[in-house]
């Protein structure tokens, strides 16, 4: 069993605030107190691998408020209009409001996570008895590594923050103000250099918990949200010597047996099957057409998605970006081939390639995510596919970017080609700075399709380049599907942000809204 997947005592963690709506009850008392839970090493260990669950929980959403929230993905009709079809379509169409509960679950998600780091780090100092100082600063670094993923993630969605860096005692602590921008981002440096200096390196094949290399790219990450290239530069070429390197198949990244290998810098853990504390990825059901029976892309007869399908459905503009003879268009999207119902449940009849695909007789193709299916599923729960937080080729990517940012072009073109020769195209070979700037932007595009990077990529782009974007595709899109509302896609500066969830504006009068 993978070392990430929850143990029981994670399970038993957890369960204290998984049903939490409200932030303030985000860090119950009872759950995080040093005299009720952090005595002893075994239960800090069982403490950070509960602190690694929320991340499942924030995946189940954040396909809408990145992919879907961009040009990659669209989502399918459906007869059932209810509340939950409703607000999901809306953070596609950019009309969410403050009171979408689908959209708000990444920001309570998230700060759950931050809560038991909390409680980690406060506590660990305490802990007397601990098997050696490499456990110590394991854990340690493991929980801040976490920290500060989980406030890189809001910050970039929200913009300013409550900055909670200690376990909440009492009610009052928990209503503070936004923290501004800028230092959100100094505390998830200081938490990512300490996880840096304190996290072990990669051993392949990986166990899943957070490492060297992790807290690496997520500093370079954030480095380049700030422009500091040279420092982006020096991290990433730290990558190499830790045994990183690229699979010979772009696909081969994405199998099951390789999700902790040699390409994967961090993901979040899956376990497929029915077992006591198995913990199956659902989004595989949720990326395929709605249908009573997805035997021919699960392989389990019978098994019914029509409830929880026809999300993040590959736009045709992504589609349309692959260049021609790019092996990752095969190897990231499918055909399901079949005709639709009246509620808009679809009867499967063939699965097809995408490449020059071409609809038979009387038959629609319908493009799916292929790149986290493997059939035959486990169980008709889910899969045992792992979600990619950061791959080694998005570290060749940026690495690529940072040297052209610095007007080191040609030296830009060398792990640029490493991303695209692997894709069976042919070498870049302009050194114009600008050219390559937009090439190095296409290539995450296409590379890091369906990955939950995309709305992020295209603020980081600018603010100007996103609405642009944005806005075009709508007018697009909304000719291409007839079931879009008008005012689908049709953004201004008040979109880039997501708004503050209702329930916390409410219960803590010191936070303010964002436009």
């Amino acid at each position: 069993m993978k070392r990430i997947d929850l143990i029981i005592a994670g399970l038993l963690l957890m369960g204290a605030t998984a049903c939490k709506k409200d932030f303030i009850e985000l860090t119950p008392v009872d759950a995080y107190t040093v005299d009720n839970f952090y005595t002893t090493e075994a239960q800090f260990q069982s403490a950070i691998v509960a602190a690694y669950a929320p991340l499942r929980d924030v995946l189940v959403n954040d396909y809408f408020t990145s992919e879907m929230h961009s040009d990659n993905t669209i989502y399918q009709p459906y007869a059932d209009q209810g509340t939950a079809y409703v607000q999901r379509r809306n953070i596609a169409d950019f009309t969410n409001t403050s009171t979408n509960a689908y959209a708000n679950a990444t920001w309570q998600h998230s700060y759950t996570g931050i809560s038991r780091c909390n409680a980690i780090i406060e506590s660990l100092p305490l802990l007397k008895t601990i098997s050696s100082d490499s456990v110590r600063k394991s854990i340690d670094g493991q929980a801040k590594f976490l920290r500060a993923l989980n406030y890189y993630k809001l910050v970039q969605l929200y913009g300013a923050l409550p900055l909670f860096l200690k376990v909440i005692t009492k009610a009052d602590d928990a209503f503070i103000p936004r923290t501004g921008v800028d230092s959100i981002y100094q505390q998830i440096i200081v938490d990512t250099k300490e996880a840096i200096d304190e996290l072990a390196l990669p051993k392949f094949t990986q166990s899943g918990i957070a490492t060297k290399g992790a807290a690496t790219m997520l500093l370079a990450d954030v480095y380049a949200q700030q422009k500091r290239w040279s420092e982006v530069e020096a991290l990433l070429n730290t990558l190499p010597a830790m045994g990183y390197s690229l699979y010979a198949n772009y696909g081969d990244a994405f199998l099951p047996a390789n999700n902790t290998g040699k390409e994967s810098l961090f993901a979040i853990q899956f376990l497929g099957g029915t077992a006591t504390g198995t913990t199956p990825n659902v989004t595989t059901l949720h990326f395929i057409p709605r249908s009573k029976n997805t035997v021919l892309l699960t392989g389990v007869d019978k098994l019914d998605n029509t409830g929880s399908g026809g999300w993040n459905t590959p736009s045709s503009d992504l589609i349309a970006s692959f260049e021609p003879g790019d092996a990752r268009l095969d190897s990231s999207i499918g055909i399901i081939e079949g005709t639709y119902d009246g509620s808009y449940y679809m009867t499967y009849s063939a699965v097809k390639s995408i490449v020059n695909y071409k609809p038979a007789a009387g038959k629609i193709g319908i493009p799916y995510i292929k790149k986290y299916l493997h059939s035959p599923l486990p169980a008709s729960t889910g899969s045992s596919d792992d979600f990619p937080i950061y791959r080694y080729s998005e570290a060749l990517l940026l690495l690529a970017e940072a040297l052209n940012e610095q007007g080191k072009s040609a030296a830009a073109l060398v792990p640029l080609n490493k991303v695209r020769t692997r894709a069976g195209l042919a070498a870049t070979t302009t050194t114009d700075q600008t050219q390559l700037k937009n090439i190095i932007w296409h290539e995450r595009r296409v590379e890091l399709a369906f990955e939950n990077h995309r709305w992020e990529d295209l603020l980081r782009s600018g603010k100007t380049n996103a609405l642009a974007v944005i806005n075009a595709f709508g007018v697009k899109i909304r000719q291409e599907l007839s079931y879009l509302p008008s005012d689908s896609h049709v953004v201004n500066e008040h979109n880039l942000l997501f708004p503050i969830p209702q329930g916390d504006l409410d219960l803590n009068k010191l936070l303010t809204p964002n436009p």
